[in-house]
């Protein structure tokens, strides 16, 4: 049910262009009546040009922008009576038509309008709202559904049929308000709901009086019936879904990613489960899209699997083969509408649907999928909707090539920032709550990957992934508190890792601990503890990471974090220094089984790094400055002269030179060892 939530406190004082916004992040903040980057409002207002001289402007929400976080600089605003010509016009392509926009702006520098500023120009109402709620979209894709629009609304609504967004459409629905003065609103067929109002506030209870009327007839012709069908295959056990789907997860992963890496995102929430279940639920999603705003996110039609919920090594082995029928019909689906400017995108599905399990959604980042996973579920009410009504009813598939293939879609990716590095990438980081690890999840981060904190240190973790998210974006850090020397721990960290993105691509065995003493003096305590961090930690971690790899089928990258006391003998850490060279062998071993996979292992053997380390605010530091017969707090100097570059090394070094062996710029590179030590001769490589 939308809500109205317009509060006349918080609209009280607002100018008219700040109550546009207002009016905007309103509509926005209710998905069911918005969806994430679709729809546009605007507003007509007088305006000075850059002579002083009053313009008829049109603010209209910019391409690409979405109503819900919309600030004023989301908006064009355009001469109105530059636009308003164009009425006369017979036709105009949509080329002719940004042509003609572009030189209608009140004053340079604005976003590129809406592809729909037309139909706010053409509509003689001071203020529009387009949107594209569950409720009407669910009307505009039933079969029958001009008559259930006739028979709700009367002459307060027009009906358009369907055709994609521009200039046509643009000048239909004006002419067809402008003949039906008695007119509330316009459904446009497979699209959405056009309304409007004298006053901000008038058109946003316009719009939203006109959805709860809609919803309410559905739900009166959906009373007392199950509208897919009974149940095929019942939701299986929580705990046993989610033991499934992280064995599933990495398998699909692989599958989509060829073209390049995909992140998923696994939904099993009750709607998702009640639909996938269903008895009709593989042939009304196989309809197609409901609208093109669902289309260019979540692709024509989703790839449903058939399943009864028993046979899960069945199901496993399915699933490449699956993914590939849905590649070569999205490959006879290109050909058959393709023009001679046309290049295929990503073949791969944006959804699939698995009964008893749910849904995964896959995207370019975390976001991204969910984005499609979120659309998904506006896409099952509209589908629900339009079932409880008569049948759903979608765009054709040269309706839909049309839509995911039209230059101005296409046009809002080119507005968005160009990918880093690691896009797509998932990075585990075990210590990643300080020192090395932290830098180098910043680092990974900066560079486009999504960083898994694993640390048994649960609120320093917690702190760098959220720090990662509030700088780089949804879905970009996370923190799993994780002892790495607690096996049944290592492997549930790997598995909400693979839940959470749907696979791994980059681990970096970083957890450590470190104790000075001589060997008269180590006790088998000290050398256990450490052996158990350093050595079994980084076989534990390493052993999940390989067997999501193998899964995968797409490679990784494993980088060991050693130590300038792997390479040469150190006085006073017989434990430490050779539990480091330990891992040095372990990385040339696992680097041997990896390549038949594709998988990487490298080291990197840093030194004296001290600042920001946790392991050096311990007795570690006193020991070593014992060790040299020097005060602790001389110790940073003392490291630093003895290097041949006369240099400290920092966290941030150290993280440049991981992320060259987790990056492809060390794509044939495996079994290496890099230095970062400032120069200690003793450690040269050889």
């Amino acid at each position: 049910m939308p809500r109205n939530l317009w509060k006349e406190e918080e609209a009280a004082g607002l100018s008219e262009l700040e109550l546009l916004v207002y009016r905007s992040r309103l509509l926005g903040a209710d998905r069911s009546v918005c969806n994430i980057f679709g729809g546009n409002t605007s507003a007509k207002t007088i305006e000075l040009d850059f002579r002083g001289r009053p313009v008829r402007t049109l603010w209209v929400k910019g391409s690409g922008s979405d109503l819900a976080t919309i600030t004023l600089k989301g908006f064009a605003a355009l001469r109105l009576d530059d636009v308003l010509p164009l009425m006369e016009r017979e036709s105009l392509s949509d080329e002719e038509m940004v042509e003609y926009l572009s030189h209608c702006y009140l004053k340079p520098g604005m976003p590129r309008p809406s592809i729909e500023t037309l139909l706010h120009a053409f509509i003689p109402a001071p203020h529009v709202d387009h949107t594209h709620p569950d409720a009407i979209v669910s009307l505009a894709t039933s079969e029958n559904g001009p008559e259930h629009v006739r028979r709700l609304f009367g002459d307060r609504a027009v009906w358009v049929p369907y055709v994609r967004p521009g200039f046509t459409l643009s000048k239909w629905i004006a002419e067809a308000v402008r003949a039906n003065p008695q007119a509330e609103c316009v459904v446009m067929a497979k699209h959405g709901l056009v309304t409007w109002g004298e006053d901000a506030r008038s058109c946003y209870e316009n719009t939203i009086r006109i959805i709860q009327e809609a919803e309410d007839y559905i739900a009166e012709q959906a009373m007392g019936r199950r509208i897919f069908g009974g149940v095929r295959v019942p939701a299986l056990p929580e705990d046993r879904r989610r033991e499934i789907a992280a064995k599933l997860l990495p398998i699909l992963r692989g599958a989509v990613s060829r073209e390049r890496r995909h992140i998923l995102r696994y939904d099993d929430s009750p709607e998702v489960l009640d639909f996938v279940g269903s008895e009709g639920a593989r042939e009304v999603a196989r309809v197609g899209s409901a609208c093109p705003d669902h289309l260019v996110h979540t692709k024509h039609w989703p790839l449903f699997v058939e399943w009864d919920g028993s046979d899960v090594e069945g199901l496993k082995a399915s699933l490449v083969r699956e993914v590939e029928r849905y590649r070569e019909e999205y490959v006879r689906y290109f050909e058959a509408h393709r023009g001679p400017q046309d290049t295929m995108m990503d073949p791969s599905p944006r959804i699939i649907l698995i009964p008893g399990l749910g849904l995964i959604a896959t995207g370019k980042d975390a976001f991204m999928a969910g984005v499609a996973r979120d659309l998904y579920h506006r896409a099952i009410a509209v589908m629900r909707g339009a079932t409880a009504l008569d049948r759903f009813v979608s765009l054709t598939p040269a309706e839909a090539f049309a839509v995911e293939y039209w230059p101005l879609e296409l046009y809002k990716l080119t507005l968005r920032p160009p990918e880093r590095e690691l896009a797509g990438r998932v990075a585990v980081i075990t210590g990643g709550a300080s020192g090395i690890g932290r830098a180098t999840a910043y680092r990974l981060a900066q560079e486009g990957a999504h960083v898994v904190i694993l640390d048994i240190n649960r609120e320093g973790a917690e702190a760098v992934a959220a720090d990662l998210v509030s700088r780089y974006g949804e879905g970009r850090g996370m923190a799993v508190p994780c002892d790495v020397t607690d096996e049944a721990q290592v492997a549930e960290a790997f598995r909400r890792t693979v839940l959470a993105y749907g696979g791994v691509d980059i681990v970096i065995n970083n957890a450590g601990i470190a104790h000075s003493a001589p060997v008269t003096e180590t006790s088998t305590a000290d050398w256990d503890r450490l052996y158990h961090v350093l050595v079994r930690g980084y076989f534990l971690v390493a052993r999940e990471a390989f067997r999501i790899w193998k899964a995968q089928g797409i490679g990784g990258s494993m980088v060991i974090v050693a130590s300038k006391n792997a390479l040469v003998a150190g006085k006073n850490t017989a434990a430490y220094s050779s539990a480091k060279a330990a891992e040095v062998h372990l990385a040339r071993c696992l680097a041997e089984e990896g390549g038949e996979i594709g998988v990487r292992v490298n080291v990197v053997c840093p030194d004296a790094v001290i600042r920001g380390s946790s392991i050096w605010d311990t007795r570690w530091r006193e020991e070593r400055a014992r060790t040299y017969g020097i005060a602790p707090e001389q110790l940073e100097e003392y490291y630093r002269q003895r290097t041949t570059l006369k240099v400290n090394v920092y966290p941030e070094d150290v993280a440049e030179a991981i992320l060259f062996f987790a990056s492809d710029r060390s794509a044939k590179t495996t079994g290496g060892i890099l230095t970062v030590d400032g120069g200690v001769p003793a450690a040269y490589v050889r």
